[in-house]
């Protein structure tokens, strides 16, 4: 009878431990004319598509991506100094967001959103974007306008976040000889 005293006391303490860890989450915050990108130091109000915020341990408010996908991909980078508390990321599914206007206010936890991978919108930063939604009848009614398919976070693999972004102007560049020429000939031209 003493032991199952203890592990019910042991249980409703572990369950009150993830009450709070629950309740500590940081709550997202508006996005302001002063909120700026962390990787671009950019205003996020200039770029269009969803935006993303990014809290962590220890530090009073966020910081924010012009991209979702970069976001997702600060997440994984193995080089963070501080541990993530909570990532925000627009809901595009609110009624009031739009591609130029998505929204100051609409944000919901990272890991219960939808995300569009692979659809015909660029983000913030001209690149390849992770659309969210809120609901995956959301996400579907994105798909059906502008491709690609939904997926849950945990399907979004580090290959779609952290790969190398290639652009059309990047096409045919075969290798970086002739730049490596013309830099060989600025050097012999300042030596003479």
């Amino acid at each position: 009878m003493k032991h199952a005293s203890l592990l019910c006391c042991a249980a409703l303490a572990l369950a009150a431990c993830r009450e709070d860890s629950t309740a500590a989450l940081p709550a997202p915050v508006t996005m302001t004319e002063e909120a700026v990108g962390h990787f671009c130091q950019m205003e996020m109000l200039e770029h269009p598509g969803p935006k993303a915020q990014v809290f962590l341990d220890g530090l009073p408010y966020p910081l924010f991506f012009s991209q979702v996908r970069d976001a997702i991909a600060y997440d994984r980078m193995p080089e963070q100094s501080h541990m993530i508390a909570a990532i925000y990321v627009s809901d595009m599914g609110w009624s009031g967001a739009s591609w130029a206007n998505p929204g100051a206010d609409n944000w919901i936890l990272a890991g219960a959103a939808y995300y569009v991978v692979g659809s015909d919108m660029v983000g913030g930063m001209e690149t390849p974007e992770l659309v969210p939604f809120a609901t995956h009848e959301g996400a579907q009614a994105f798909i059906t306008r502008h491709g690609g398919e939904a997926l849950r976070l945990n399907g979004i693999t580090d290959d779609m976040v952290l790969a190398p972004v290639e652009f059309e102007s990047d096409i045919g560049i075969e290798d970086d000889g002739d730049f490596e020429e013309r830099l060989r000939a600025l050097s012999r031209g300042q030596e003479g």
